[in-house]
């Protein structure tokens, strides 16, 4: 069975890099990004997702899409490639594996 989210190394990580985040103020994050409104936003089936204006850096990215794919990892083998059951679940890690 797989570990409980908040017992993961990856969790931890990103429960540190929160703690070191928090102090930081969006107008700090903008300035030193000018591109951040465009950068960190996505758009698909008609939804426009902007996280821009959250705590969110390319750190806090890449530590959510590490832990993911460790959860992803777990749920799916290469022996396994498709969890029929659940497709969204089957997009999500044909997603996870074209970023690897």
């Amino acid at each position: 069975m797989p570990a409980a989210v908040r017992e993961r190394p990856a969790w931890r990580a990103l429960a540190c890099h929160l703690a070191e985040a928090r102090g930081t103020h969006l107008r700090d994050l903008f300035a030193s990004d000018p591109a951040r409104g465009e950068r960190m936003a996505a758009e698909g089936a008609g939804l426009y997702l902007d996280y821009s204006k959250n705590r969110v850096t390319d750190e806090t990215l890449r530590l959510l899409v590490e832990l993911a794919g460790r959860i992803l990892a777990e749920l799916t083998t290469e022996a396994e490639p498709e969890l029929a059951h659940d497709s969204s679940t089957n997009a999500l890690v044909r997603r996870y594996r074209e970023l690897r």
